[in-house]
């Protein structure tokens, strides 16, 4: 019988450094749109707000996944 437990830390592990990577993608989504803001480029940096809360949604959805994967 094959030992799934292995596999699913390393599926937790994988996920939680995209997750990192995720979060880092935010943070200097979240500058530049900073930056845009501060010069009168409103209509992108709209679009970035917009890419930013696909991030956070996605966050959540990744992080519990994750806590699934290392609870079994």
């Amino acid at each position: 019988m094959t030992d799934y437990s292995d596999c699913k830390i390393a599926t937790a592990d994988a996920l939680t450094l995209l997750l990192h990577n995720q979060h880092a993608l935010g943070a200097a989504i979240e500058e530049i749109t900073k930056w845009l803001s501060e010069n009168d480029v409103e209509s992108v940096a709209a679009n970035a707000v917009g890419a930013m809360e696909t991030l956070d949604v996605n966050s959540k959805a990744i992080a519990d996944a994750i806590m699934q994967l290392r609870q079994c």
